[in-house]
């Protein structure tokens, strides 16, 4: 009788222990489904903002890419016709390869120069230094300054005459030339501007930097490597990721160089310094030809995500982790 008691007393606990357990879990699941709830609404603005005005623009360009549509006058769809015209028509096929190689020539010179001033200035401003906060406030600020007035500042600073840069050349006993009225002087003008913005560069560098073992430095000390040595064996190696992330978004947003061309020179002289997307700007808002302008455009986000792949493949080859070189495996 006593056994048949204990019996009953266990099979009682375990159904009283599963209960207990559906409840625990009915519980965490409703505080679950609270959480997700309460999460989508706090992203939810960002998600309809993205929906409305990328994702939505977007189709809409893709669409209107194969239409002739103009503000002035009814769309007609014409299939695969404006982005043929991008090879076949004279006036765009000239101005698309022209403004292609303005903007390449623009990207394959800035970046690489941005980069190498952003990692040399993070560099020195992350050793110890008296009032290193300020030095670093007064490397990054101009990033922040608002392009427009950057542009304008730097018209004047590159005008011929009345000019500072100009006017600092003649000190030396140099006739500066004609910056920004010249087809040979304008594109390496617009590059110089570029570097202005080398401080939004700088952060991210500095960040990476202060994530560097110091262990790392410590063990090539041991082994006697010089500065020089560390800095390649070392430095290199563990900022590549920083490195690989800097050129990949420094690349894109070179690409879509607008205000500084569209002010400073509005795309002259010459069409030397005619951009692709300042000509994406004229052909859409200027002569309302909102058809061609949208195969540009497409084809342009063609372009940028074929360099971007192109950056992705290489990278296997030269960015590191901490883990690829303790013996772990590559990430």
């Amino acid at each position: 009788m006593q056994k048949v008691q204990e019996s009953l007393l266990e099979r009682g606990a375990g159904r009283t222990g599963q209960a207990s357990k559906r409840i625990g879990v009915a519980r965490r699941t409703k505080r679950q489904q609270q959480e997700e709830r309460i999460g989508w609404l706090f992203v939810s603005p960002f998600v309809i903002g993205f929906v409305l005005f990328t994702v939505g623009p977007m189709l809409v360009s893709f669409v209107l890419s194969f239409t002739d549509a103009s503000m002035l006058k009814p769309a007609v769809f014409v299939g695969l016709e404006n982005y043929t015209t991008l090879f076949s028509t004279d006036e765009i096929r000239s101005l698309f390869w022209r403004t292609l190689y303005n903007t390449s020539y623009y990207v394959l010179i800035s970046v690489p120069l941005g980069m190498a001033l952003g990692f040399g200035m993070a560099i020195l401003l992350n050793q110890k230094l008296r009032g290193q906060g300020i030095y670093r406030t007064l490397f990054y600020l101009p990033s922040i300054i608002p392009p427009v007035a950057v542009s304008l500042l730097w018209v004047w600073i590159f005008h011929q005459e009345f000019g500072l840069l100009n006017a600092a050349l003649r000190v030396v006993g140099i006739d500066g030339p004609a910056w920004l009225t010249s087809t040979t002087w304008a594109k390496p003008a617009l590059i110089l501007v570029s570097l202005w913005g080398a401080g939004g560069g700088l952060l991210v560098f500095l960040a990476g930097l202060q994530g560097v073992s110091t262990d790392l430095y410590d063990a090539a000390k041991v082994d006697g490597a010089g500065a020089w040595s560390r800095f390649w064996r070392v430095t290199i190696p563990m900022m590549s990721p920083t490195l690989f992330f800097v050129l990949v978004t420094s690349i894109i947003s070179s690409f879509q160089v607008f205000v500084t061309a569209l002010i400073m020179t509005n795309g002259g002289p010459a069409n030397a310094t005619l951009m692709y997307v300042l000509y994406l700007y004229r052909l859409a808002f200027v002569q309302f030809r909102m058809g061609p302008a949208s195969a540009l455009a497409w084809a342009y986000f063609v372009i940028i995500m074929g360099f971007a792949g192109l950056l992705f493949a290489t990278g296997r080859a030269w960015v590191y982790y901490e883990s690829d070189l303790l013996g772990g495996k590559k990430q």
